[in-house]
This record gives C-alpha cells, structure tokens and sequence, in this order.
C-alpha cells in the first residue's frame, strides 16, 4: 500500500510568513507561485491581499491537485504547466509581460516525496523514478546504465558525498547482479557501503539528492529562473527564493549578490572587482533568513531552509554572458 500523508487539513508552506513579508504584497499586484506544489504559498499569497498569482508546476500531477484551487480563487488563480526556468516564455503566452513578485521554493513538494510510487523518497519501497514532469531517463536509468567513474562524480558533486566512489562501486557491483529498480534496494545498497556512523542523517540522502538533481536537471533550471525573474519582474517587483541545501543557496546567493553589487571589495593581494553592469537587483539583506524554532519543532523538514529575497531596479537585465556553475555529465 503507498503510504500517503496524513495531513488533511491545507498544506502550510514552509516559512509562509516569512516569504509573504518578503514579497511585500499589494492589491492589485501580479505574483508568481514557480513552485505551486501542494499550493501552500499560492493560497497564502491569495488569502494576504487582492491579488492575481500565476502558479508554475512541471508536475502534472500537482496542477491536477490544484483544479479546485482555481475554482476557489476564481479568477484570480492560474495554473500553468511547466518547467519554472521557462517562466519568461509561459507568462508571455499567458498574456503576461511583468508581474510584482515571485516566489520559489526549491524543496521537493510533500507530496513527491510522501508518494511512494514516485520514487523520491527513500524512506518508502517504491519504483526507483524521481521524475517530477514524468518524462525522460528515470532515476533507476541513470544507476543501471552510467560509468562508475562518472556515477561517482555525480555522486559526489551534487550530492556532496565524501565517500562517492565507494557508493558508485557498490552500486555497479549490485547492477551487475540485478537491476537497481527499487527506491528500498539503492537506499540499503548505499547503507552499505557507507555507515551511519555518528549523524543522524541517513546515509541514502546524498546519493538520493545527487540522482534527483540530475534527472531533473535542477540546478540548470534554477539558473534559468533566476534568470528569467531579472526578466519579468518590474521594477520593485520582489524576488523570494527558500532553498534547502548548500548547492541550491550558493547559487541564489551568487546571483543576487552579483546582480545586486554587493562584489568582493579586494585585498592587497588581489584588486577589488569591478561592476560589469548596473545592479539589477537590491539585496534587501545581505544574509539568509532562517526559521524558527517553532516551525523546526512543528515541521522537522524545515530545518535546512534558508531563504533570500530582492528586489528589482530600474536597471536593464544582465546578458546571459556566463552561466552560474553547473555540473557536466
């Protein structure tokens, strides 16, 4: 039986308050929900202020949940199915030239990883996906047929795991008995090969990220969002992004910081760099936001969140000279 979550009442987003304040919402204002999910921002967005909100989801799944949001929020809620980092190009063919704020929650939704047929999560026995938009190679694709040396590499630059090359070569020795086809076989493959020693946290949860990020190319599309919020926001407009890991919040803290002016100010040994353009962004605080203890306490997986907001100048759009760091296959 897939083990499902018991939450039945509406799903509160994780740092909700957090993130509404950061996007200094207004009646009137057009926002963006990139990561509609179970809907927990896009609701609370609408319930603050009389506002119209573009939802984006690559999961069909999560825009067929979110059906009777529209109707309760008609007509100021709009579903759109697709990849965030081609946020520009949906709200183009929506009507939309430029909105007042988006939000982005880079966290898998809770129903990904609490539905055990989709293949994200390693605390339940399910078919070995991770896919969020169902389409493409599928996690157990990546494990059954990649190099053990560029598994390792994978393994070890998006997942951060110290130990890569031993969990890529128990996972090559056990394809080679039987396809890796389970979500429970690959967690107790890596349990393993790496002991739990004295964290608490599990084994499998590296390796586990590492898959995901690459099947759905996560951290191209999280360069191509922000990106394209530089494109579509208007000026003031606010951007709110809660990321939950290191890879995640380097990038987002290096886009607003360049975007924003805030540049190494040099040293004797090196000079201070200098602007290539005009900011495009206003950091509106130089650190993360983190959350309380009593959000941690309630909801243990908000522990690792940390949240940066901007907001938008005057100032032309950066070109896409360089992309932010990526991790080559």
């Amino acid at each position: 039986m897939t083990p499902k979550s018991t939450n039945t009442g509406p799903h509160i987003p994780v740092m909700r308050d957090e993130v509404l304040d950061g996007l200094a919402l207004r009646d009137g204002g057009a926002y963006v929900d990139g990561t509609f999910g179970a809907g927990g921002y896009s609701r609370a967005i609408l319930d603050a202020a009389d506002t119209t909100l573009w939802a984006i989801d690559r999961d069909p799944d999560a825009i067929e949940r979110g059906k009777p949001l529209i109707e309760e929020y008609a007509p100021r809620l709009v579903l759109l199915q697709g990849r965030f980092g081609e946020m520009a190009d949906l709200l183009r063919t929506a009507g939309v030239e430029k909105v007042d704020g988006i939000v982005l929650d880079l966290g898998v939704s809770s129903p990904q990883i609490d539905e055990a047929e989709r293949g994200f999560s390693f605390r339940f026995d399910g078919p070995l996906d991770m896919r969020m938009d169902k389409q493409g190679p599928s996690a157990a694709d990546v494990v059954n047929s990649m190099e053990e040396s560029e598994l390792a590499r994978l393994i070890k630059q998006l997942g951060e795991e110290r130990r890569s090359r031993r969990v890529a070569r128990a996972i090559v020795n056990a394809r080679t008995e039987a396809p890796i086809t389970r979500t429970s076989e690959l967690a107790d493959i890596v349990r393993r090969a790496v002991p739990q020693g004295k964290s608490k946290i599990d084994p499998a949860t590296r390796t586990f990220m590492a898959l995901r990020l690459h099947v759905n190319a996560e951290l191209d599309e999280l360069d191509a969002v922000l990106r394209a919020a530089e494109e579509v926001l208007a000026p003031g407009g606010r951007l709110v992004v809660v990321s939950f890991h290191s890879l995640e919040d380097r990038r987002v803290k290096n886009f607003m910081h360049e975007r924003g002016g805030a540049l190494p100010s040099g040293s004797r040994h090196m000079p201070p760099t200098e602007a290539r353009h005009a900011p495009s962004f206003r950091l509106l605080k130089r650190g993360t936001v983190k959350p309380g203890d009593a959000e941690t306490s309630r909801n243990p997986r908000a522990r690792s969140a940390r949240l940066r907001a901007v907001e938008r100048t005057t100032e032309a759009p950066w070109p896409p000279e360089r992309r932010l760091g990526e991790y080559v296959a």
